[in-house]
């Protein structure tokens, strides 16, 4: 089992949604990052379940740094991050029966029933919280450098919220929400679409877009270390991500004529007059902000009755899931996705220009 991404900073993921407990372990990390506490609980409750458009499940998300850290800085050595599990209620998932869409057969068929299937173990969706709390070491850092992330909501099933901000105050307003929204009537209209499939025993997606702005041109590979590529392939890693897409929503369509980004001179400097790429050329930076978009596919735990097959009779019947679940869980992902980025984009810059490229003190 595969747990980890990141080539200069590596990020390990362990734990389980029902065990002890969920963590995570950065190695290759610099010393001398300064190690802002609060500003990692107040991440964690970004991603946490609000109101009837959430799961019922509340965990306090009262995280403890292992290790790694020494008068609030980082040592170099591996950081290591504990997120203890309170509110389990294991009785409401049963053994056998796969939930539709869920990765109770993959799992059973590749770890031959030794896993963990209690509120889908570590294929859990609560493994986030530890990707937050890792998000939230690096994020302060990388502002320090100039470097904003914020993620909004594009999009909720078929209506849309929200275009992303590319400007410092406005990628701000959005990272901080509550909702990776900062318009109240967009706040409105997603909460009704989410709670009435909630009413209906239902769920639905939607897609989220992120801007990264402040990023040095020059960062990235060609071909498989990609800018694109490595984004995309840690975001994959979030559960119910389908699909990860840069530059303008509608390039495929747009003729060579008006999708290239000419180049101008801007403050003394060459940038682009449009950034229909979205910041990335042959898989490097070119100092635009990068845009790209995350398409999340509804939650699969709906209070419905769907067909399943019992593993061990190979018997087909009827599943309504029970449990607390998410109808929609786009507004809880958007600062899952600030915080891949920013740990994807610290790896980066540490590739480039060495261990110390986030130090902060």
């Amino acid at each position: 089992m595969k747990n980890s991404f990141g080539n200069a900073i590596n990020i390990t993921l362990f734990g389980e949604s029902h065990g002890a407990g969920v963590g995570v372990l950065i190695d290759g990390i610099a010393p001398g990052i300064k190690i802002d506490e609060d500003f990692i609980a107040h991440q964690l409750t970004l991603r946490r379940p609000s109101g009837k458009i959430s799961t019922a499940r509340r965990e306090p998300d009262e995280y403890v740094i292992q290790s790694g850290v020494y008068n609030g800085y980082t040592t170099g050595a591996p950081l290591c991050i504990f997120i203890p599990n309170t509110d389990t209620r294991s009785r409401d998932y049963t053994p056998g029966l796969p939930r539709p869409s869920h990765a109770d057969l993959t799992a059973h068929e590749k770890y031959h029933g030794f896993e963990d299937y209690r509120g889908g173990g570590h294929f859990s969706g609560r493994l986030t919280a530890a990707l937050v709390a890792a998000g939230a070491i690096v994020i302060p850092a990388l502002r320090e450098k100039g470097i904003y992330i914020g993620t909004c909501i594009n999009r909720i099933d078929r209506i849309g919220l929200s275009d992303i901000p590319t400007d410092r105050e406005g990628l701000l307003a959005v990272a901080e929400s509550d909702y990776g929204l900062t318009d109240d009537y967009a706040i409105a209209m997603m909460k009704d679409t989410i709670e009435l499939a909630a009413s209906e025993g239902d769920s639905v997606g939607g897609v989220l877009e992120t801007a990264i702005i402040g990023l040095p041109a020059g960062l990235g590979e060609p071909w498989f270390d990609g800018v694109e590529s490595q984004i995309a392939s840690a975001v994959f890693g979030i559960p119910a991500v389908k699909s990860v897409a840069f530059g303008a929503k509608d390039i495929e369509t747009m003729r060579g004529s008006r999708a290239n980004d000419a180049f101008i001179v801007k403050d003394g400097k060459i940038a682009t007059a449009t950034n229909n790429s979205g910041g990335i050329q042959g898989g490097i930076t070119n100092g635009m902000p990068v845009i790209f978009r995350t398409a999340i596919k509804p939650t699969p735990s709906i209070s419905q009755n769907q067909l399943t097959v019992n593993m061990q009779t190979l018997e087909e019947t009827v599943l309504g899931v029970k449990g607390r679940h998410d109808p929609c869980i786009v507004p809880r992902a958007r600062i899952v996705i600030d915080s891949v980025a920013a740990l994807v984009v610290a790896d980066m810059l540490t590739v480039r220009y060495g261990s110390d490229a986030l130090t902060t003190k």
